[in-house]
């Protein structure tokens, strides 16, 4: 099966074995200029194909080799979780990028074209606008406006079946706390095996490395009316240029780590800020599951940190074992939700079926 997972400079690329073993896995890197003069994201779809295509010709093989293709789930209208076969109605989506452009996009785009021209089937698995919120989760207190869903759903869902073979827990029947932690953060809820709560990133949650979380409504108005700045520019500011960053000039919580090490009062105070607003948020998911919790799971790069995990464990244990799953395996998460289908474990869904609203 060949994997596929663009970003915005390059593409991952893995091929697995029908065992279950990554034959090969590599990032392809695009030079700037062959991608920047596309206007549309869509149209870098020759360029990336044709990486892909030369990639696993240096490997020996052909398009007659695969069983399956699976790509990155990119950004479409809210659908509940699972393995989707591409079909035209999804790929019209990604193509014409009905809710927004993103690299993303291109995973479900490229694997069918390839897969078409091998006369085998294209998929996607849990891509970041699903949505398996409880209507509970979306009232808000402005008539109009309610909280949606965008999280890291594929490393989340796959941390936690992982965790469930590995601790013998049940994935549909027990609950868990679920706290991912990369460039953005996604905390929430898992019960029996649903999102059911979720903090939109780039809309509210604790201080991230680059992302504001949820600030003060009326500071926020007053900086929308303070004439600095237009609509794009201060959602650009708060969903990219604030937290770690514009705290402590770096989105590398390493840096930071580094810097309280050598005995920087200030950045002690910001970093273990993060944390504790972290742990606010995994005790605010405990409560929506009325404290019947199996374990909290740390995953993403965060999870790494031996400083974090330490200091939100000192928080949250007195919930649940916390659980370490650092780093986020997204190739192999893809290939595993496709490789479901096709033992027969799971039905491929239908992208027009599925969609919420």
């Amino acid at each position: 099966m060949l994997v596929i997972n663009p970003g915005s400079t390059s593409t991952k690329v893995a091929i697995f074995s029908s065992e279950s073993v990554a034959l090969y896995s590599d990032i392809i890197e695009h030079e700037a200029g062959a991608l920047s003069g596309f206007g549309h994201i869509s149209e870098q779809l020759p360029v990336r194909r044709e990486a892909i295509s030369s990639w696993i010709r240096s490997k020996g093989l052909t398009k007659d080799d695969f069983i399956a293709i699976v790509g990155r789930g990119g950004i479409v209208r809210p659908i509940r979780c699972g393995t989707y076969l591409v079909d035209d109605a999804l790929f019209s989506d990604l193509r014409d990028a009905k809710v927004t452009e993103h690299a993303s996009n291109l995973g479900g785009i490229i694997a069918k074209e390839m897969a078409d021209s091998a006369g085998i089937n294209a998929y996607i698995v849990d891509p970041v606008s699903c949505d398996e919120m409880n209507e509970l989760a979306r009232v808000t207190g402005f008539p109009g406006i309610e909280r949606g869903s965008l999280a890291h759903y594929l490393n989340i869902k796959a941390v936690v079946r992982r965790v469930c073979r590995e601790k013998g827990y049940d994935f549909s029947g027990d609950n868990f706390v679920v706290a991912h932690l990369g460039s953005g953060f996604s905390i929430g809820p898992v019960e029996g095996g649903r999102l059911t709560d979720v903090n939109n990133a780039n809309e509210g949650g604790p201080l991230m490395p680059e992302r504001s979380g949820t600030l003060p409504l009326s500071g926020v108005v007053r900086l929308a009316y303070s004439g600095k700045y237009e609509e794009k520019e201060l959602l650009r500011l708060l969903q990219r240029k604030s937290g770690l960053l514009a705290h402590l000039g770096t989105n590398d919580a390493r840096k930071v780590e580094r810097m309280i090490d050598e005995g920087d009062e200030h950045a002690k105070l910001i970093y273990d800020a993060m944390g504790y607003h972290v742990a606010k948020e995994i005790g605010a998911a405990a409560a929506a599951l009325k404290g019947r919790v199996k374990a909290i799971i740390l995953t993403g790069g965060l999870a790494y940190s031996a400083y974090m995990t330490s200091l939100l464990t000192s928080y949250v244990d007195f919930i649940a074992p916390v659980v370490l799953v650092p780093g986020e395996d997204e190739m192999r998460a893809l290939f595993e939700g496709a490789k479901r289908v096709l033992d027969g474990e799971e039905t491929p869904l239908n992208y027009e079926e599925e969609i919420i609203r």
